[in-house]
């Protein structure tokens, strides 16, 4: 289910992005607006970003095998993190040097009438696909807030979209303003400032989405309460002593591995022990179904000790 919502919400972003992209390409030639330039770059970078997630999505799906036991979850993380690279080099590098060239040797918009209609529908088109990813997202956070939730979401293909279908409308805003000031004030330089702007807005962007893709892409941890629920149930296991050691790793957003290292009762028998460790694998599957994996290391209380004993003296 979860697969699917997202692979609803891409597609719907890569359908409004391609109407819009030819629209802008449209406009972009007609008027000689460097800032609808940028916005038609920004517009096709996006859409190559949406059929990177897309492959993603397909490939992260793939079951494990000999190679990669733990499965290809790995690969949404990795793709979207290319996604991120390709905002920044492109989407954000194209708008800046077109900018900075129009600022150098500005030229007039000619029939700025099109650019405002191109505008106009991309606002229209744009509002509908950031409602969708919107509307995906808020069922995802949870009672988290927005910052918070993308921090810890696990899943970087609607937080992607959400962010990139935001940083769209904020160009076009800018877009409005820097070819219209430059109309009413005679001032063709500000088509170029506009440019750089969204320029610079796309570089924010992409900085953010690469930082939160390389959390997951270097083994984040499960989120807080899984972490709490697993420690909880682990706590009311009665043969176990204490927890030594409870690591979780996420391989993909519905794929998490969980190791625990557990002392028991040093006079627990071990039918009594092994019992107990079935035990608490499946209250963790049942409770955090997001758990697809649990191992389990069980020592007793003397072994552990005399075992960080010899390390100390090592």
């Amino acid at each position: 289910m979860a697969e699917s919502s997202s692979k609803i919400v891409i597609y719907a972003a890569l359908a409004g992005n391609i109407l819009v992209t030819v629209m802008k390409c449209v406009a972009a030639s007609f008027t000689g607006s460097s800032a609808m330039l940028s916005e038609a770059v920004h517009s096709a970078v996006d859409c190559g970003n949406q059929l990177l997630m897309l492959l993603g999505v397909h490939r992260a799906a793939r079951p494990a095998s000999v190679t990669h036991p733990f499965g290809h979850g790995l690969q949404l993380y990795f793709w979207t993190f290319v996604v991120a690279v390709l905002v920044f080099d492109i989407g954000a590098g194209v708008p800046a040097l077109e900018g900075i060239g129009k600022i150098w040797s500005p030229q007039p918009v000619e029939h700025p009438w099109a650019s405002y209609v191109v505008i106009a529908l991309g606002l229209l088109f744009g509002g509908v696909t950031w409602l969708v990813a919107v509307r995906a997202f808020r069922k995802v956070k949870g009672d988290r807030g927005w910052i918070e939730a993308v921090r810890f979401s696990n899943d970087p293909t609607v937080f992607t979209v959400l962010f990139e279908d935001s940083a769209a409308l904020l160009g076009l805003v800018t877009a409005l303003i820097g070819i219209w000031c430059s109309q009413a004030l005679g001032m063709p330089v500000l088509d170029g400032v506009a440019s750089l702007i969204i320029g610079l807005i796309l570089a924010g962007t992409a900085a953010f989405l690469a930082w939160e893709c390389q959390s997951l892409m270097t083994g984040e941890a499960a989120a807080p309460e899984v972490r709490r629920g697993i420690r909880q149930i682990v706590g009311e296991a009665a043969a176990v002593a204490r927890p030594n050691d409870i690591l979780t790793m996420h391989f993909g957003p519905r794929d998490v591995l969980a190791a625990l290292s557990l002392e028991f009762q040093q006079d627990c028998p071990a039918a009594e022990v092994e019992a107990a460790v079935s035990r608490v694998k499946q209250r963790i599957k049942a409770n955090h179904p997001e758990v697809t994996r649990v191992f389990v290391e069980a020592q007793r209380g003397e072994a552990h000790r005399r075992s960080q004993d010899a390390l100390v003296r090592e």
